[in-house]
């Protein structure tokens, strides 16, 4: 049996046989201890950064005590127009580079850093100078999405409207991993305050539920290499194709050369 048919049938036994350990997620999670899983538990809240938009909404027994607190909402429907009646959509503020927000009335107050329920006591307190009464404070961040890119069946941004998203979720609503991805060294890009940082999960390890990276971050980016299969297959089909072009110059090369001696040889016997 030729010798290239036989190491090509090899391969093809050896990755038949490892394939299943890299794709299998949470590999001995069943034969961890009770102590073990505590460990894994984590609990997360969001953390607002500078650039989320943030809508706020303030409510109150008495609707015009709040009005200043609550300015028009732009209609969507006609840019520019202020809608004067209730509506759906709520006013929007943008944190600034410094970390903060305008609010009516109140003025710059403090955002990044810190979790909406602690924005939402931050605010009732400027707010209760101005108002006696025990207001309603709502927070949401409008604008919350994270990336997956790579080896996914629908890579794509994702917009998160509960503001709590965890890798797993996030791979999910992307349609999983394809068979060729590297579910050992995803990666994670992450912006930390103006600095770019990285970190790598691996999907077959229970581990993950204990990562700092388990639980992703607003415009948090991930990234699924192809596995080592794939890898392979890509620079053996780049070759492969490198060597049909190389071919096809001489075939033309060829060819040309031929028609033009052929050209000659007639002439001459003419």
């Amino acid at each position: 049996m030729n010798s290239k048919l036989i190491s090509a049938l090899l391969l093809t036994f050896l990755l038949s046989c490892s394939t299943p350990k890299d794709v299998l997620y949470f590999q001995g999670l069943d034969n961890l201890t009770h102590e073990q899983l505590a460990q894994l538990n984590q609990t997360y809240s969001s953390r607002i950064v500078a650039n989320d938009i943030l809508a706020i909404s303030v409510s109150f027994w008495d609707a015009t005590a709040i009005l200043p607190f609550n300015p028009p909402s732009v209609n969507r429907l006609t840019p520019g127009i202020a809608e004067v009646a209730p509506t759906e959509y709520l006013p929007t503020y943008l944190v600034d580079t410094d970390g903060s927000i305008t609010f009516p009335v109140v003025g710059k107050v403090q955002a990044a850093g810190l979790s909406k329920q602690e924005l939402v006591d931050s605010l009732k307190e400027k707010i209760a100078r101005y108002i006696e009464g025990d207001v309603s404070v709502t927070i949401s961040i409008v604008n919350y999405k994270v990336t997956l890119m790579g080896e996914v069946a629908r890579p794509g941004a994702l917009t998160i409207r509960n503001e709590k998203i965890s890798i797993i979720d996030a791979i999910g609503q992307c349609g999983d991993l394809t068979i060729n991805g590297n579910r050992k060294n995803i990666l994670v890009i992450r912006d930390n305050n103006g600095v770019k940082e990285f970190g790598r999960i691996d999907l077959t390890d229970p581990a993950i539920f204990a990562s700092p990276y388990y639980y992703l971050r607003q415009n948090d980016m991930i990234y699924i290499e192809p596995n080592k299969a794939k890898q392979r297959n890509s620079r053996y089909s780049q070759a492969q194709s490198y060597n049909v072009t190389v071919f096809s110059t001489i075939l033309s090369t060829v060819s040309v050369v031929s028609t033009v001696v052929l050209a000659i040889i007639t002439a001459t016997k003419k």
